[in-house]
């Protein structure tokens, strides 16, 4: 496995200012697969300098020819594409198709949107006497999590070029080498001096100096809700710009009348999929009272076809969780669930059978759950499902938005009019109706303490705007 031993700063790979390093390990078998040094604030000014310096001309480039600069990011990343598959697997824990199909592909469509994004946005209207200039805004310090390294890079660097923002990237500790493997991308790709920098170290470390650098415009995080509160805290303390994706507890509601078969296999896939660990899984699931026991049942008998294995095996649907603090945090919610009450109808808190080593978390499914039960109320990051049970449309409606986040939901019924109706009363940034597909133009963002502003598409772009009215 490649890894850099310095950091990308003003177009060139350059020693980090300390000696300190950052382990990667395989959450499959616990091995250290590379080594990548501990950036420090040292290293953050120096790529925070770079970004400033190239600011002024990055601005000044016409939105085609940053257009054209990201067309050929794509191609680079194409290019890369078995190569990053491959890294995500090694150091995330991805299987092979899914680190392959949604992983690496997903990202190169997002970065391919903002290629056609740049070419074609407004950045300029008129509104009565008043010319309107949307303009960049400024150097970007963009701090991103371990469960979708590359796509959650290109969340937030793809639009800041896009807008004429410079960028400085802190990746999350566990998953660098995908992030050494963009900025090798980035270089190939002819993205002039300092536009992109990169700097790897702990989130305590190099993630604080980021967000506390006063040569920093903007700062965009994705992780914990209560990481995101501190990011807000220091931005709000020198008036930055700031962009949050945070935590989420989000609920399928399957009404009644809906095809509870086709909703529950949907629902099971949302939450085993990247072993859990995605913000806007479908973690808890409202049914019916009068559905309930065939819900549990159906949710039993797809669960057992997830069998926890080797990320490797073409075969592999379920792989580890990142690491053993993860997998520690998500064993102990499933025992907490037990201490209060719920029934386990599958899985639990041991260890899976067969294993002998590596992150592993059997996936879980818990029934009898009721709406202030740990489980019900925190965001897990595992493969845990919880079913909850309603009377009435009020009742689900109350237990679904009756937590602190508001990421993301769904809802099932019978035709398509019922379920919008529903959805419009969720207090949530994203409903799926009715399995509705993931659409990478959408607005993407929370309600509550799920964060503030929104990434994808058009939104996504504006978030790394700035508006100057010229009054004529």
């Amino acid at each position: 496995m490649k890894a850099h031993d310095g950091m990308y700063i003003d177009g060139a790979w350059r020693d980090a200012v300390g000696g300190d390093t950052i382990e990667v390990r395989n959450p499959a078998d616990e091995q250290v697969i590379a080594t990548v040094p501990a950036g420090t604030a040292a290293d953050i000014d120096a790529a925070v300098r770079a970004a400033r310096a190239a600011f002024p001309g990055w601005r000044a480039t016409a939105p085609t020819e940053r257009a054209a600069k990201l067309a050929a990011l794509v191609e680079q990343l194409k290019a890369q594409a078995d190569e990053i598959a491959e890294t995500i697997t090694a150091e995330l824990g991805s299987p092979k198709s899914f680190a392959a199909n949604v992983q690496t592909g997903m990202p190169i469509a997002v970065t391919a949107s903002y290629a056609q994004l740049a070419a074609e946005h407004s950045f300029e209207e008129q509104l009565g006497t008043s010319t309107v200039l949307h303009e960049p805004v400024g150097v970007v310090g963009a701090i991103t999590p371990w469960n979708y390294p590359l796509h959650q890079i290109t969340n937030k660097v793809a639009p800041a070029l896009a807008a004429g923002c410079t960028v400085v990237l802190k990746p999350a500790e566990d998953t660098p080498l995908t992030a050494q493997l963009f900025a090798e991308c980035v270089d190939a790709a002819g993205i002039p001096a300092g536009v992109f920098n990169l700097v790897t170290g702990l989130g305590t470390v190099a993630g604080q100096a980021l967000a506390e650098h006063e040569g920093v415009d903007l700062v965009s995080f994705t992780g914990s809700t209560a990481v995101g509160k501190k990011i807000g805290a220091i931005a709000g303390g020198s008036v930055k710009r700031v962009a949050l994706e945070l935590g989420g507890k989000s609920a399928n509601v399957i009404l009644p009348g809906a095809d509870l078969a086709k909703a529950v296999k949907v629902n099971v896939a949302d939450v085993i999929r990247n072993s859990g660990q995605s913000c806007n899984a479908l973690t808890r699931m409202l049914v019916h009272e009068d559905q309930y026991e065939e819900a549990v049942r159906l949710a039993a008998d797809i669960v057992a076809k997830y069998v926890p294995g080797d990320p490797n095996d073409e075969a592999s649907r379920l792989g580890p969780v990142v690491n053993a603090k993860q997998r520690d945090r998500v064993r102990g919610f499933i025992a907490k669930g037990q201490e209060e009450g719920a029934r386990l109808v599958t899985g639990g808190a041991e260890a899976p059978e067969g294993l002998p080593s590596g992150y592993y978390v059997r996936p879980t499914v818990f029934a009898d759950v009721t709406p202030g039960m740990t489980i019900a109320q925190e965001e897990i990051f595992g493969p845990v499902i919880s079913i909850l049970k309603y009377r009435d449309e009020d009742e689900a409606l109350e237990i679904a938005n009756g937590t602190v986040y508001g990421l993301a939901g769904a809802v099932w019924a019978k035709d398509q009019e019922t379920a919008v109706a529903f959805a419009r009363k969720l207090d949530t940034g994203q409903v799926d109706i009715n399995g509705g597909r993931f659409n990478l133009l959408a607005p993407f963002g929370g309600y509550k303490q799920s964060g503030v502003g929104r990434e994808l598409g058009p939104h996504g772009l504006t978030e790394y705007l700035q508006t100057k009215s010229l009054q004529l």
